[in-house]
């Protein structure tokens, strides 16, 4: 496994390492896990994922789609190797000069699903008609999860006003694990006048919800069942739900594909239908509005509403 960044982030990171545990649970043997620092050049990412190759892995899986680069130079130079990376399809998509890589799975989430489910429910559990978004970098996937929110929560409630900020900008990977900016940026958000802030920033998170709780308000979580996490116990309470991106049920069968002999290639989507994505009813803080959210998800399921990723 190579992960962008330490586990500990209580989301994205240990989503992943979450399906590694029920394959090694299983008796999958787990080679190693490696993880990135921030700014990294894309060569220490090649020799990372070479040195797992190096180390015996039949099976190598990358979370982060910054891993593209240096997963598309190393596959290529192990063919017989099997490769996965969560969060793109560069490698697998069939407009790649030279082809998709055959020996390459992209596990990617219908992201803007489970943010527009999110959106709306903050929408309709606003008593200031006034939400927001903080995204952890500027990128096109981070974008997708803000056209998803903004599109729900204009849905429930078309004149709601909305933030939509970020922590940092490419080249700077930071904001994912900068919980202290994602703080500072929650705090001014909540004193603008928005009473409920959802969060897509990683570990970044953690300082959301700490700006939530002193200000009496609600954030909500991304990736993991945020409100069921030991780590967050503190903050729980202010958690309204939770964008859920089930990164360990895909890291999970990207491993039980290859030890059943048909490994998984190409791009795999997890969305509303399959389960790979959806939204947490932990705490019972959407309970009174579930039904509502379930109508939305079976129209986004049945087609009659489409979600945009992209913004604009």
């Amino acid at each position: 496994m190579a992960y962008d960044g330490p586990k500990g982030d209580q989301s994205f990171t240990d989503s992943a390492a979450r399906g590694v545990a029920n394959a090694t649970g299983q008796g999958v043997q787990l080679v190693a896990e490696l993880a990135a620092t921030v700014g990294e050049p894309d060569q220490k990412k090649v020799d990372r994922l070479s040195q797992l190759v190096d180390q015996g892995a039949n099976t190598v899986i990358a979370v982060g789609f910054d891993y593209a680069t240096a997963m598309g130079t190393v596959a290529e130079a192990n063919p017989d190797v099997h490769f996965a990376i969560v969060d793109d399809a560069s490698l697998t998509d069939p407009s790649r000069q030279g082809g998709p890589l055959k020996n390459v799975a992209g596990l990617t989430f219908a992201a803007e699903q489970s943010s527009f489910l999110v959106g709306v429910a903050a929408a309709l559990k606003s008593t200031k008609g006034h939400v927001g978004f903080i995204g952890g970098v500027n990128v096109p996937l981070i974008q997708s999860f803000q056209a998803g929110f903004d599109a729900g929560a204009k849905a429930a409630n078309s004149g709601i006003k909305i933030d939509d900020k970020y922590i940092t900008q490419p080249p700077d990977f930071s904001g994912f694990n900068a919980p202290d900016k994602g703080q500072t940026i929650a705090q001014g958000m909540y004193n603008g006048g928005a009473d409920i802030i959802y969060s897509a920033a990683g570990g970044s998170g953690t300082g959301v919800f700490k700006a939530a709780k002193a200000a009496n308000a609600k954030a909500i979580g991304v990736d993991s069942d945020q409100y069921n996490l030991p780590t967050l116990a503190d903050v729980k309470d202010v958690i309204l739900t939770s964008a859920v991106k089930n990164v360990d049920v895909a890291v999970y069968a990207m491993i039980q594909s290859v030890a059943a002999g048909k490994p998984l290639t190409g791009t795999q989507v997890y969305d509303l239908k399959n389960g790979g994505v959806g939204y947490a009813t932990s705490g019972g803080f959407v309970s009174d509005i579930q039904s509502k959210l379930d109508d939305y998800k079976a129209k986004i399921i049945s087609g009659e509403i489409k979600v945009p990723s992209t913004l604009g």
